[in-house]
């Protein structure tokens, strides 16, 4: 999402002119990132920028060694001119996914590539010290082996209290409930860190670096991992909500006297469209065999592979899941009216079975305008859009607050 320019004012103080300034830096920034190596009289004409402004902001961008001069490339009407570049390999980021029993770590450079993931052990509710501990040390041992990390973004289960550093209700996982994420990693290393709830997260990794949905103003990611979430990019803005927990279409209920929930409510669209809630049905009927010891991701794979060698039990229930997926699906339409609505996570691995029997639903129960306008698809990213979504929490602070990252003088 691009910075805003707050634009010209008679008198200025130096506050004032400081956000100014970092505003227009975050914007050449934005530029460089969305079209690649280009000339400053191309950055000055996109922006609106005078040639003497573009000139004094890049020189002060390239002194701090964030973009360099490349050289000489075809400018505007075909004239040869010096080219500028943010290189995507120069920087890299450390992205953090959260899953209740899940904790993935991964490192990616600017444009979303993957340098390494690594999978935690399992967590459980009397383990949490120990990831804790894992997580510290596993960080520590990259930031050391890789002097151009910049940055750690981490994706935590919503609802996520952002002022507090904590998440409200873990369903399935309470031992987190307790945890504050800010007093435990803000001050932990070399780098700074930044932490946001895994939907909203994810659809910052699709808006980034999906170029299906690259710049799409109104975007919609559907969490559908251990529990479900959305994140939601409206008119180019993020959907925070006073305290960080809007768009927790998790907790949404679809049937009033359903299935009760952590939460304290009943019919929570978690309690049947989760990888939890999917482990909990599976139990017992026979459709994956040996089923003890897995882990809810696990559990989910299984029924999957079942379901694409023609296991007509395991079709069925995908079928069935796609659909409590859909009713999700409607009230993103309903309450959003987005261009996209991408399906993400580990109930996503689904496919297409899965996304035909949402789009049932959504044939069935939606607007046809709003139903016409909308296109609803599968994430298509390499790694999970929650872990490469943490990192675009941190790739997102890089853009738009440079500053933060350098000594701009």
């Amino acid at each position: 999402m691009n910075a805003e320019s707050t634009g010209k004012t008679s008198q200025t103080t130096p506050t004032t002119q400081s956000t100014v300034s970092e505003t227009n830096r975050s914007r050449v920034l934005h530029y460089l990132y969305t079209h690649g190596i280009s000339s400053r009289a191309s950055i000055a004409h996109a922006l609106g920028l005078s040639a003497a402004a573009i000139t004094k902001i890049t020189a002060r961008l390239i002194d701090a060694g964030i973009i360099h001069e490349v050289g000489g490339i075809e400018g505007r009407k075909n004239r040869r001119s010096i080219g500028l570049e943010l290189d995507p390999k120069q920087f890299h980021f450390i992205g953090v996914k959260f899953a209740r029993s899940l904790v993935e770590i991964g490192v990616f450079d600017l444009k979303g590539a993957t340098s390494s993931l690594t999978d935690l052990p399992t967590v459980k509710n009397d383990t949490i010290p120990e990831t804790i501990h894992s997580i510290h040390e596993t960080i520590s041992t990259l930031l050391d082996s890789n002097p151009s990390i910049v940055a750690i973004g981490m994706a935590v289960p919503g609802p996520y209290l952002r002022h507090e550093g904590r998440t409200a209700v873990v369903s399935s996982m309470q031992g987190w409930r307790t945890f504050n994420f800010l007093d435990e990693f803000s001050d932990a290393f070399r780098v700074p860190v930044f932490v946001e709830q895994d939907a909203r997260a994810g659809v910052l990794a699709q808006y980034l670096f999906d170029p299906a949905s690259n710049n799409c103003d109104n975007l919609a990611y559907y969490l559908l991992g251990e529990g479900v979430g959305l994140g939601v990019i409206d008119d180019g803005r993020l959907v925070n909500g006073a305290q960080g927990a809007a768009a927790e279409i998790g907790h949404v209920s679809i049937d009033v006297n359903g299935l009760p929930c952590d939460c304290g409510n009943r019919g929570c669209l978690e309690r049947y469209c989760s990888a939890v809630a999917i482990h909990e049905r599976l139990a017992g009927t026979g459709i994956v065999p040996d089923m003890g010891g897995m882990t809810h991701k696990q559990a989910c794979h299984a029924l999957f592979e079942q379901a694409a060698h023609g296991n007509h039990a395991a079709q069925e229930l995908v079928h069935d899941i796609g659909r409590y997926v859909g009713y999700g699906c409607v009230t993103i339409f309903n309450t959003f009216n987005p261009e996209r609505i991408v399906l993400g996570d580990i109930v996503a691995e689904g496919g297409q079975p899965l996304l035909e029997a949402a789009r049932e639903v959504v044939d069935e129960r939606v607007i046809p305008e709003l139903n016409k306008a909308t296109t609803i698809c599968l994430s298509k990213l390499p790694a999970d859009a929650a872990v490469i979504g943490a990192a675009a929490v941190a790739v997102t602070q890089f853009l738009d607050h440079p500053s933060r990252f350098f000594a701009i003088t």
